[in-house]
């Protein structure tokens, strides 16, 4: 009686511990599919602002460009066009950024980095682990001397 209530005790742990280990798995996925959704929202945030900059900047080029040139050509001093090559370089990197392909250039980049210099992404004192997260937390909280003594 005792072996069959026992085996019946057994199978019911592992189907237990096969529920949490899905539900574990499902969480975990889940958190991973948030993460992901709110990074490409943030990305397309920068995105959608560098756009909108583009907007304010170009039409600030457009204006000091035409201003400059026809200031050069009436007073004949070709030094006023000057400011136009810096401000052309700063619009050139601005539709670049929201039009271009800037983010794939970046994120090639990054991808070379992780692979070829990963040493470089180190932390200092390396990864938090969950002992010093809590050595943290607990010299930082009032109520822990308190409740360490009980």
């Amino acid at each position: 009686m005792g072996f069959l209530l026992s085996k019946s005790m057994d199978a019911n742990l592992k189907k237990q511990q096969e529920f949490m280990l899905h539900n574990s798995r499902l969480q975990l996925e889940r958190q991973m599919m948030m993460q992901n959704q709110m990074r490409e929202r943030q990305m397309a945030m920068q995105i959608a602002w560098s756009r909108e900059f583009l907007k304010y900047f170009g039409a600030f080029f457009a204006v000091t460009s035409t201003g400059l040139t026809v200031g050069a050509l009436k007073v004949k001093k070709p030094a006023l066009l000057a400011p136009i090559l810096p401000l052309s370089f700063i619009f050139a990197y601005q539709m670049d950024s929201a039009y271009g392909t800037l983010i794939q250039r970046i994120r090639g980049e990054a991808e070379s980095i992780m692979v070829s210099e990963n040493e470089r992404l180190d932390l200092p004192h390396g990864t938090p682990t969950f002992d010093s997260i809590e050595k943290a937390r607990r010299a930082k909280s009032p109520l822990a001397s308190f409740l360490e003594k009980q």
